[in-house]
């Protein structure tokens, strides 16, 4: 084999080769990437806004007491129902729909479970849940980081959390309708581990599926949205287990 020039290239040469390698293509997949990771956690955090201003509103115009003084215990068992309906609908829907329908169900639900959590202001000081919304920040963002950053393989942890949270849930129900007295801080620490591994988890997740889909700008949108549920639900739980660990409060 020769050259350009003509001259003979031995097998040596030959074998030191290199395949070309698109750097710059390379370097463009990435930063879309980022680019998407940090689209995800901006829709999770308008997300939280929207929760927490909701949340405060309900409470300080005393709309959520008039509701459960109008509808009672049902009131709250319909609330919780339309909750998991949107979750249901969402994460089996999310990467079929409208981008645009997407973040609206997202943000309606935001703003729903920010009614629900208006209950909060009645039962903790502001001080408790600035608190434990600092820690659970701070925690978040620590345990996404990690998650971003490791070469471990978190995927493999999806089934055996999903398990822990089915168990912890069926427990819950069992001795509540069993008048089973129960530690609240040691289930609220259970829950608390469980969404810990739930944050990394979603954030390997979020980071796997913008990989598969890099270049097709409608399914990144959609990715984004059902990412970001995941982070805020991953959130919520966090907080609302941090606040009762802190405070000890059923």
């Amino acid at each position: 084999m020769t050259d350009y020039m003509g001259t003979p290239r031995s097998a040596d040469q030959n074998a030191y080769e290199q395949p070309y390698v698109d750097v710059q293509s390379v370097v463009t997949d990435e930063r879309a990437q980022r680019v998407s990771v940090a689209r995800t956690y901006a829709e999770m955090a308008l997300g939280l806004a929207v929760t927490a201003i909701v949340a405060f509103a309900s409470a300080a115009s005393g709309m959520y007491v008039n509701f459960i003084q109008a509808t009672g215990r049902f009131g709250l068992i319909a609330l919780a129902v339309v909750q998991i309906g949107v979750v249901i609908f969402l994460s089996a829907r999310a990467l079929r729909m409208n981008p645009a329908i997407a973040r609206i169900a997202f943000y309606a639900y935001a703003a729903l479970m920010g009614f629900t959590l208006s209950y909060i202001f009645f039962v903790y000081n502001i001080g408790n849940i600035v608190f434990a919304l600092g820690l659970t920040a701070a925690f978040f963002f620590t345990l996404t980081m990690f998650a971003l950053t490791t070469k471990m393989n978190l995927l493999k942890l999806g089934p055996i959390l999903m398990v822990a949270l089915i168990v912890l849930i069926v427990a819950e129900i069992i001795m509540m309708f069993m008048n089973v007295g129960v530690n609240t801080m040691f289930l609220s620490a259970i829950t608390l581990l469980i969404f810990a591994g739930f944050t990394a988890y979603d954030a390997q997740v979020a980071r796997a599926l913008f990989a598969q889909y890099a270049g097709d700008e409608v399914m990144i949108k959609r990715v984004s949205i059902l990412c970001a549920l995941n982070l805020y639900l991953d959130f919520i739980n966090f907080f609302i287990s941090m606040l009762n660990l802190l405070t000890s409060r059923d």
